[in-house]
């Protein structure tokens, strides 16, 4: 291997085990919540400063492959590609943390049949699996994968935008229930943000694998 497909290698690698590490923050943080654990809670959110090492250090380690080697074609894609999905998984980083923190910071355990009924839970193991099939998608350079989670967003959007009418039937219910029920809305909104950056993660991967700008694509095909 040339030096530069080494330094390739070692930075795909890195990236992977910033996803197992954001992928374990998500995993926590739903434990956390479900089990109203806010010592789990901590723990995600001491280990929120590894995933902004993990998100420095790939960025650095980029700069210095463009500087040193001037990569072209693929190999320049994939350091496109490397650097937005970098982005991508701090900021799904930063989601897990901040429910973290709404556990941490709530003197009342989430209601199960709150959860049940707004499908929170159900929201969030989808959330957890689209982004266990982008890393997937990342490793294999599976771009059929990579297309399946635009339409597995929608699952996530459609619970967002049924929630507010159900955590307002929840209040109506029960006063009380206030505090509670609105951090739910909040975990629900923050959860469609991770499909949001999951689709772009599943963009990136397109894009390095295909040579494929998808959005600009899309909107081609819209124009005709």
């Amino acid at each position: 291997m040339t030096p530069l497909e080494n330094e390739i290698t070692a930075l795909k690698k890195e990236l992977v085990s910033m996803w197992i590490l954001v992928q374990s923050q998500l995993n926590k943080s739903r434990e956390a919540m479900i089990q109203f654990d806010k010592d789990l809670a901590r723990e995600v959110l001491i280990k929120e400063k590894r995933v902004n090492s993990y998100e420095l250090k790939i960025d650095r380690d980029c700069e210095n492959i463009f500087a040193l080697h001037c990569p072209v074609a693929v190999d320049l894609r994939f350091l496109l590609a490397t650097l937005k999905i970098n982005t991508n998984l701090e900021r799904i980083g930063d989601i897990a943390a901040g429910i973290a923190l709404y556990v941490v910071e709530s003197t009342v355990n989430f209601d199960t049949d709150a959860m049940e009924r707004t499908s929170l839970i159900r929201m969030y193991d989808e959330a957890i699996n689209i982004l266990m099939d982008t890393r997937t998608a990342f490793e294999k350079e599976d771009t059929i994968l990579a297309r399946s989670i635009f339409k597995r967003d929608d699952v996530l959007d459609d619970i967002n935008m049924a929630a507010p009418a159900t955590v307002g039937e929840l209040i109506k219910a029960d006063i009380k229930s206030l505090p509670e029920a609105l951090y739910i809305l909040s975990v629900i909104r923050k959860l469609e943000r991770v499909g949001d950056q999951a689709k772009n993660i599943a963009e990136e991967i397109i894009f390095y694998v295909e040579a494929k700008i998808l959005k600009h694509f899309e909107s081609s095909q819209a124009e005709d």
